[in-house]
C-alpha cells in the first residue's frame, strides 16, 4: 500500500510541476524527501491555539554561580518577572525578588551577587541577605553594562558619556556592589569592549576610530599601542587576559569565521577553536571561571553543534551521547564540578536543562515542573526542521531550512517563503514561534540564509556585492522557492511571502517583481525603499544618535551606505516604491507608530500609493509601537492578521475567533482595511 501510495504522489506532483512551467527540474536531495517521507507517516498535528505560540519563554537567562552551587533564573510573570535561586545540592528553589523588569542576569565573580539588567536600571542584589542597591541605565550619560568585572569579587563595569565643551567623551568606570565607583579610563572615542588584568587595570580595549574598529593593549602609562586594524564586518570581543601578558579574544580578524582565539605576548594570533566542517561563525564560546581558558565552543548554522576544548572535551562527548539529537549549551564550574547543560531544539520553545556531575557523568534534569517552567507547546505537535543547501541560479551555494508539518503531504501543501531581517542576519536551527505557527496551520516554511546573511562566514556576508534591490539577493530567495518546488515540495499554485523589516522589504519585491510566484504577501515594518531607509536610519533614526557610526562604515563596505547619492539612486530603482504600479497581489502590511529602524511615514506613504491605483492592501498600525511589536495583543494580532491573510489566499484552516480585546484593537488600528479585514474593520453594532 505504502509504495502504492508513493506512486500516486509521484504522479500527482508530475501533474503540479506540470502547472508550473518556471518550476525548473532538480537532482533530488536525498535528505530533504526522506524527512518529507517521515513527517507524511506522522499523525496530522492538533491545532493549537494561537496564545502556545505567543508566549516568551517561561524561564530566561538561566544562569549557573561560578562555584556550581546555585542556579539563579528569571521567570516570566506577566509584564514582569521574578529572580529565583536554586541549589544545585538540592532542594528547593526560592525567590530572592518578587518582581523585576529585568531581563538578564549576571553573577559576581565571588557568587554573592547578582546582578539584574532592566533596560533603564541596573539592580545588584545579595544572595544570601536582604538589601542591594540600583543605579540608572541611559538618560544623558547613556550609562551602559559592559560585563562583570572579572577582576573583582563583586562589580561591574559601565560605559559612560562624558560631555566636553561641543563633544563628548566616553568613560569606563568600575562600581561594586556597594555602589563605590572608580574611573578606569575616559577617551575620546567609543570603546566597545576592554580586558583586565588580575589587578583589575585594563590591559587592551577594543574602540570606535571614526572609520574603522581597532584592538589596542593599554600600556601602564596609559597609552595605546595598535595591535589590530579591523576591516568592515571584522569583530573581537575580549574574554579575558592571560598572566603570560596573551589575550583570549572571539572574532573573526584575518580570516574568514569568527573563531577563538588566542593574541599571543608577541601580537601574533592564533586560532584555538574553529567550526570543524568549516562551515559556520563560533557563536558562543565558554570559559572556565576560575581559569579563564576556553572549555567549550558552540556552532549554529545549518547545524548546531557544541565542542568541548582540551581536557573538556570528554566532557562535552559524554553529555552529547546522553542528549542526542539536541543543541547542548554549556556552563561550567570547572572541569571536575557541576556543569549547567541546556538541551535546545526547533521543536521546543523552552530549552531543557539539567545539571551535570562531571565527576560521575550523571545528567539530572531540573526546572521541569509545570508551576516553573509553564506550558509550552508539545514537541509531538511541532514541525521538523530541516537544514537544506541549493544552487542559486548563479551556481553558489545557498543555505536554509524548512519545516515541514507532520502529516501532510507536502506536494499539496502550500508553501510560504519566510525572509529574516538585517539582512545582517540569519535563521538558526532553533525554535521559531512565528515558523512553527505557520507549519501548525500546515503551510511548508522555507527559510532562506541568502547571500548577504550572517552565520556562515564574513565572505558569504559580502558576497551580494550591493545587489539588495531585484537582484542577487532576492534571487536567492526565488531560487529556493523553485529548487524546493521542483523536489516536489509545496503546491506550486499557492506560494506566498512574508517576512519582517529586511523581510518585508523582500516581500514587496517579490510580490512587485515575482508576481507569477507568490501569490500573497505579509510584510511586517517594510522599508519600500532600501536606499531611503538606510539614509534616514544612519542620520535620523536609531542610529542616528549613536556614537558608534561602525554601521555606516559598515553599510559602505556592503554598497549599502545610501549617504552616497549613487547608491540611493541604484537602490531607488529597483524598490518597490519605485515600481509600486507593477503591483498587484494582495498584501498585508503591518507597523509601529513609533519605530526609529523603518521610519512610518514610509511605510504608510507606499501603501497610500498602493491604495490610490486600487492594489489590494491592508495596513494595520500599533499606535504605540516600535519596530517589533512587543505587547501581547499587538503580537495576537500580527500572528491573527497573518493567518487572516494566506488563509484567504492559499487555504488552510478558518483562523481560530478574535477575542473582544483583539477585535477591539484591529477595529482601532486597522488603517486601511482590504477586502480580507473589511469586516473587522467595522464599528461594532449597537447593544
Amino acid at each position: 500500500m505504502s509504495k502504492f501510495r508513493d506512486a500516486c504522489v509521484a504522479l500527482a506532483l508530475l501533474v503540479l510541476m506540470s502547472v508550473a512551467a518556471d518550476v525548473p527540474a532538480a537532482d533530488p536531495d536525498p535528505t530533504l524527501h526522506s524527512a518529507a517521507t517521515a513527517q507524511r507517516a506522522l499523525a496530522p498535528a492538533a491545532r493549537l491555539p494561537r496564545a502556545a505560540f505567543l508566549e516568551d519563554r517561561a524561564l530566561t537567562a538561566v544562569r549557573l554561580s561560578p562555584g556550581g552551587d546555585q542556579v539563579a533564573w528569571l521567570r516570566e510573570q506577566g509584564q514582569a518577572r521574578s529572580l529565583m535561586v536554586l541549589p544545585t545540592a538540592g532542594g528547593a528553589a526560592r525567590v530572592l525578588v518578587g518582581r523585576t523588569q529585568a531581563r538578564q542576569l549576571s553573577w559576581s565573580r565571588d557568587g554573592r551577587w547578582l546582578f539584574l539588567r532592566a533596560p533603564r536600571s541596573l539592580a545588584m542584589v545579595p544572595v544570601h541577605s536582604a538589601g542591594g542597591m540600583r543605579t540608572p541605565l541611559g538618560g544623558v550619560e547613556q550609562r551602559q553594562v559592559m560585563k562583570v568585572d572579572p577582576s573583582q569579587p563583586a562589580a561591574v563595569l559601565l560605559r559612560e558619556r562624558v560631555v566636553a565643551g561641543d563633544g563628548e567623551r566616553w568613560r569606563i568606570v568600575r562600581m561594586d556592589a556597594q555602589g563605590k565607583r572608580s574611573v578606569l579610563r575616559e577617551d575620546a572615542h567609543w570603546v566597545h569592549d576592554v580586558a583586565l588584568d588580575a589587578a583589575g587595570r585594563i590591559v587592551a580595549l577594543a574602540r570606535f576610530d571614526g572609520d574603522h574598529d581597532a584592538l589596542y593593549r593599554v600600556q601602564p602609562d596609559g597609552r595605546l599601542r595598535a595591535v589590530l586594524r579591523l576591516q568592515p564586518l571584522e569583530r573581537v570581543n575580549l574574554l579575558a587576559a592571560m598572566d603570560d601578558g596573551s589575550l583570549l579574544l572571539d572574532g573573526n580578524p584575518g580570516g574568514n569565521f569568527r573563531r577563538v582565539l588566542r593574541l599571543e605576548a608577541d601580537d601574533t594570533l592564533r586560532t584555538l577553536h574553529e567550526d570543524p566542517r568549516h562551515e559556520a561563525d563560533l557563536d558562543e564560546v565558554v570559559l572556565d571561571p576560575a581559569t579563564q581558558q576556553p572549555v567549550a565552543a558552540s556552532y549554529r548554522s545549518t547545524v548546531a553543534t557544541t565542542h568541548g576544548i582540551g581536557a573538556a572535551a570528554p566532557v562535552l562527548a559524554a553529555i552529547a551521547r546522553q542528549l542526542p539529537g539536541r543543541d547542548i549549551g554549556v556552563q561550567a564550574a570547572g572541569a571536575s564540578s557541576t556543569w549547567l547543560v541546556s538541551a535546545r531544539a526547533a521543536t521546543l520553545r523552552d530549552p531543557q536543562w539539567y545539571l551535570y556531575d562531571a565527576r560521575r557523568g550523571g545528567l539530572r534534569r531540573i526546572l521541569d515542573a509545570p508551576a516553573v517552567a509553564g506550558q509550552a507547546p508539545p514537541e509531538s505537535q511541532l514541525s521538523r526542521k530541516v537544514a537544506v543547501s541549493y544552487r542559486a541560479s548563479d551556481g553558489m551555494q545557498v543555505h536554509g531550512f524548512v519545516l515541514l508539518p507532520p502529516g501532510v503531504d507536502p506536494a499539496r501543501a502550500p508553501l510560504v517563503a519566510q525572509v529574516h531581517g538585517g539582512p545582517i542576519s540569519h535563521f538558526r536551527p532553533g525554535f521559531d514561534g512565528v515558523a512553527q505557527f505557520l507549519a501548525n496551520r500546515g503551510y511548508v516554511v522555507f527559510q532562506s540564509n541568502f547571500r548577504g546573511s550572517t552565520g556562515h562566514g564574513r565572505a558569504y556576508t559580502f558576497a551580494p556585492q550591493g545587489d539588495y534591490g531585484n537582484g542577487r539577493v532576492q534571487q536567492d530567495v526565488v531560487d529556493g522557492v523553485r529548487w524546493l518546488l521542483a523536489q516536489g515540495i509545496g503546491d506550486p499554485r499557492r506560494v506566498g511571502i512574508v517576512g519582517h523589516s529586511f523581510g518585508g522589504y523582500s516581500t514587496l519585491l517579490g510580490l512587485t517583481f515575482q508576481p507569477e510566484l507568490f501569490k500573497v504577501g505579509v510584510a511586517g515594518a517594510p522599508p519600500a525603499d532600501l536606499g531611503w531607509a538606510m539614509r534616514w536610519l544612519v542620520m535620523s533614526g536609531e542610529q542616528g544618535d549613536l556614537p558608534d557610526r561602525s554601521l555606516r562604515q559598515t553599510l559602505r563596505a556592503l554598497s549599502l551606505d545610501a549617504t552616497e547619492p549613487a547608491t540611493r539612486a541604484r537602490l531607488h530603482v529597483q524598490s518597490p516604491s519605485a515600481n509600486a504600479a507593477r503591483m498587484r497581489r494582495p498584501l498585508l502590511v503591518m507597523a509601529g507608530a513609533v519605530d526609529r529602524t523603518v521610519a512610518i511615514r514610509e511605510v504608510t506613504h507606499y501603501v497610500a500609493t498602493l491604495k490610490a491605483q486600487a492594489t489590494p492592501v491592508t495596513l494595520l498600525v500599533d499606535p504605540e509601537g516600535g519596530h517589533s511589536p512587543v505587547d501581547p495583543i499587538p503580537r495576537e494580532a500580527y500572528l491573527f492578521a497573518m493567518e487572516t491573510m494566506l488563509q484567504r489566499h492559499l487555504g488552510g484552516p478558518v483562523p481560530e475567533p478574535a477575542g473582544q480585546r483583539l477585535r477591539a484593537y484591529l477595529r482601532q488600528n486597522l488603517r486601511v482595511a482590504g477586502p480580507e479585514f473589511a469586516a473587522l474593520a467595522q464599528p461594532a453594532p449597537s447593544p
